[in-house]
């Protein structure tokens, strides 16, 4: 081994950085109901502490700003082995989610537990984070798998952009992957 080490990068998340503040990246991956919301809930309590906030959506989260599937998100539980009934720890055995009507269900169910929150719908989610300031961003290679243009997208959405893109763009930001 070499008597030299490298010196560690320790990232500053301070409230005022030399380059104008904090900044939050935010990659969404998934367009299921319950990963939607994990990077829109983040982002919009970043916005609310004034951190410059980045989003970019790619492969199944595309589904997200996609004007065709923005609001018809599904849940299911086929494959989250940790699934539970809200409030107790019984499990519920993850292939019961392929039973007809499954993932109706339980999609239904948790709408009405986030609207009893008063959390928006996705749709209407987008249209808050767009108005206070959030940053959108659409994958170009997602977008040419789904054969995707700019004209099938959410508004808010500012560009399609590469990822090398998206990483020059946010620079020094915290970075979150969902």
């Amino acid at each position: 081994m070499s008597e030299q080490s490298a010196t560690p990068v320790v990232p500053s998340f301070d409230d005022e950085s030399e380059e104008g503040g904090r900044k939050l990246a935010i990659i969404c991956s998934k367009g299921n109901l319950d990963m939607a919301y994990p990077g829109l809930i983040l982002a919009n309590a970043a916005l609310g502490e004034g951190v410059e906030t980045h989003l970019f959506f790619t492969f199944w989260g595309f589904d997200i700003i996609n004007k065709a599937t923005m609001g018809d998100l599904k849940f299911s539980f086929v494959g989250n082995t940790a699934m539970h009934l809200p409030g107790s720890s019984m499990g519920i055995h993850h292939m019961l989610g392929a039973l007809p009507g499954a993932t109706a269900g339980a999609t239904a169910f948790m709408k009405k537990q986030i609207a009893d929150l008063d959390v928006p719908e996705v749709p209407e989610f987008l249209e808050l984070l767009s108005a206070s300031g959030a940053h959108m961003w659409a994958c170009r290679m997602s977008a040419d798998m789904n054969h995707l243009t700019e004209e099938d997208l959410f508004e808010g959405v500012e560009a399609i952009i590469s990822a090398s893109d998206f990483i020059e763009m946010t620079d020094g930001a915290q970075l979150l992957f969902i």
